[in-house]
């Protein structure tokens, strides 16, 4: 089990944060007043390490701690590791939800093919038409030039990047589980209408699922979690999101991001113990939510800034600190911007009760048909402007 942990843990090390602390190194014996130059760290990343890395770990951590049964063989294991669904970008699998599923044949039937077909249709909505061509270039445009952002401009990019984060790493797990579907094998949910949360455990518990309960398993509870007193408990939250944080990129912006939430459900916790009775009446509880939707913007912030300089330039916008700042987006963008998230934001509240499946199943076939093929029409007149999914370099 050690040597699984430390040969997995050490390739992502390699591949993925040799150039970070090669660089934080360098930083420190300039620092020191050394005068270090170091080789050219000329790696190529491979696509999605971090995913199947994880996926690997789970597996012989729940075999050695007996969650689960081993594989009957190496082609099961290897099978579970590289299923092309998942492979690049999530969900990630555990070993009890995966391999049992190899114990027979799997033939899809006509109606995994259906559903599956239209969970990929979907998908691909989110991140082509949504993602790449409606929001990215507005993101872009604020987020990538050194231009200074006033109020409208700041929030309206944040935004977007929301909205294109969403689109692009749901509508991705969306596709990967239609497509496990097509071919008759079953996979959990990623996402559940995240930005319809009330609180941050809620929007954990909605937001990249798989990997909040591979946090909460192999890092929280490890740590201690909640059993252990309440020190414990909030260096155990601040531990894994600060990992998880560092688990999304190597730069220091990711930390801070992960940092933020580490924050935010530490105080979260608080004011549940302090107020253990309180309920809020249906007003207050939408407020809550809204309240939850732009913290969580703000650290989205740090999370597509690539640098600190960036995500202060733009913080300071948000808070209507820059001054005089010329206007960059032009009103119809500014408009584009507010319908297409606000639609979003909506669908999720309409949606925060529900699953898509039930709605789906009360829906007559003529909409559903009608629905379905307006997006599809819109994958193929789309012109997307991204060439990777966002999570691809994780």
């Amino acid at each position: 089990m050690l040597l699984s942990v430390v040969a997995n843990l050490g390739l992502l090390g390699y591949f993925k944060y040799g150039q970070f602390f090669l660089d934080n190194f360098t930083l420190l014996m300039t620092g020191l007043g050394v005068t270090y130059r170091p080789p050219r760290y000329d790696i190529v990343l491979p696509v999605g390490i971090s995913f199947y890395t994880f996926a690997t770990m789970s597996y012989t951590l729940d075999v050695y701690l007996r969650r689960a049964a081993p594989a009957r063989n190496l082609l099961d294991y290897a099978l579970f590791v590289t299923f092309f669904p998942h492979l690049v970008a999530g969900p990630i699998m555990r070993p009890t939800e995966l391999v049992p599923q190899f114990a027979q044949p799997c033939r899809a039937s006509a109606q995994q093919l259906r559903y599956g077909l239209a969970l990929m249709t979907l998908g691909l909505f989110n991140k082509v038409v949504l993602a790449d061509s409606f929001l990215s270039g507005i993101t872009e445009r604020i987020y990538d030039s050194d231009k200074i952002p006033g109020a409208l401009d700041a929030w309206a990019a944040t935004l977007a990047f929301s909205g294109q984060i969403f689109c692009d790493f749901a509508g991705y797990s969306t596709t990967a589980i239609g497509a496990a579907m097509c071919l008759g094998f079953a996979m959990p949910d990623n996402f559940r209408f995240p930005y319809a949360a009330v609180g941050f455990s809620d929007f954990w518990r909605r937001w990249h699922i798989t990997l909040s309960a591979w946090l909460r398993d192999y890092v929280y509870i490890p740590l201690g979690g909640n059993r252990h007193g309440d020190r414990r408990t909030y260096v155990a939250i601040f531990a894994t999101m600060l990992l998880g944080g560092l688990w999304h990129g190597a730069n220091w912006t990711f930390v801070a991001w992960g940092g933020l939430h580490g924050l935010y459900l530490a105080v979260e916790r608080a004011l549940r113990a302090r107020l253990p009775e309180y309920r809020p009446s249906p007003v207050v509880f939408v407020a809550l939510g809204v309240l939850t939707f732009a913290l969580v913007n703000l650290t989205w912030v740090f999370f597509r800034a690539k640098t600190f300089g960036k995500a202060w330039l733009v913080m300071r916008g948000m808070l209507g600190q820059n001054g005089h700042a010329q206007p960059i987006l032009a009103t119809p963008s500014l408009v584009f911007v507010a319908a297409i998230v606000s639609g979003i934001v909506l669908t999720h509240w309409l949606m925060r009760a529900r699953t898509l499946e039930s709605v789906v199943a009360r829906t007559p076939a003529l909409a559903v048909s009608l629905v379905w093929a307006l997006m599809a029409f819109a994958i193929v007149i789309a012109q997307g402007s991204g060439n990777a999914f966002i999570y691809f370099q994780f």
